[in-house]
């Protein structure tokens, strides 16, 4: 089994001033020593989650062409279907082995909001997929919203710091998909090492072996989950919030073992996005003589725009 420590959300929202605080100092005390805990008690059922992987497969097992047709150009990707090996890791040149699918914010009530984010595109080929990947979406956004309040008095904030930045925030839903193995891969694995961008990111399916972290050491260590649980991890944006308190953890998702070349991994991250105006310079609460200012000043959008170049999904 991982080495990645467990907690229970349950505790958090239990109403029991003890079990709050337990699981608040044992997600900060995660997050400040590996960037990564294993959750359970969150708000996605197992219907839910089996109805979504039902889904998922079907969109991804449609002929390629269908496909195709919701690649939408100029928006970075931000929306809907991106192809086989188009992404790349920051720094590298070869495309990771995945395709994948991006649901966005379902906006309430912020027509500035409405203009800023591409729509969400509907797959008229499956009638179910759309309404469970919105329900997936927002289970996923609760639970999230919570874990930040946990790290919000982690931190000596506000418990409810996140609540304003995180609601109509720029979060993604990413289903994805990595192929069978063909062929021998040139320098490529399904998912080359990298930090992630946003404020924390909430993942289903890391149930089998493939995902590693890599630990203040710089060994990688396997991420294995629970099917009950989600794997939720730390990402750069809060790491510059937080002056590199809260760590951003490097992690990648290796090839099997060639004889399991042939088989598909599906895996579905949620990217914990705020609105864009956020601020990510670093809090003056975590700035001291011992752990001075890593990080310039920025925005949550700017940052962003600034990644998703890196990552070869816009053009400068």
């Amino acid at each position: 089994m991982s080495t990645i420590p467990s907690v229970d959300l349950k505790e958090f929202v239990s109403g029991d001033a003890v079990k709050k605080q337990k699981f608040t100092t044992e997600i900060g005390k995660a997050f400040e020593e590996i960037g990564f805990v294993a959750l359970s008690g969150h708000f996605l059922s197992d219907v839910l989650v089996e109805n979504l992987y039902a889904e998922i497969k079907n969109f991804f097992n449609q002929e390629q062409a269908i496909k195709d047709s919701y690649e939408i150009e100029g928006i970075g990707g931000q929306r809907g279907y991106t192809s086989f090996g188009k992404e790349h890791a920051k720094g590298r040149k070869e495309g990771d082995l995945k395709e994948f699918w991006h649901f966005g914010q379902y906006v309430e009530n912020n027509s500035k909001l409405e203009a800023e984010y591409p729509d969400n595109v509907m797959v008229k080929e499956l009638p179910n997929f759309n309404a469970i990947g919105e329900e997936t979406y927002k289970m996923l956004e609760k639970t999230a919203k919570y874990v930040l309040r946990a790290l919000a008095t982690h931190l000596n904030l506000e418990e409810t710091y996140f609540d304003d930045y995180i609601k109509n925030g720029n979060s993604i839903l990413r289903p994805i998909h990595y192929p069978p193995i063909t062929s021998e891969p040139k320098n490529a694995v399904r998912a080359a090492a990298h930090g992630d961008i946003n404020l924390i990111t909430l993942l289903m399916g890391a149930h089998g072996k493939g995902l590693q972290v890599q630990n203040h050491e710089g060994d990688w260590v396997d991420a294995i989950a629970r099917p009950d649980q989600l794997m939720i991890n730390v990402g750069d944006m809060l790491s510059r919030l937080t002056n590199n308190k809260l760590k951003s953890t490097i992690h990648q998702v290796v090839n099997p073992p060639k004889e399991l070349w042939g088989t598909s991994r599906y895996s579905i991250p949620f990217f914990m996005h705020p609105i864009s105006e956020m601020s990510l310079n670093c809090l003056p609460n975590c700035i001291n003589e011992e752990n001075p200012k890593q990080f310039e000043d920025i925005t949550a959008g700017e940052f962003l725009h600034e990644r998703l170049i890196e990552l070869g999904l816009i053009k400068e």
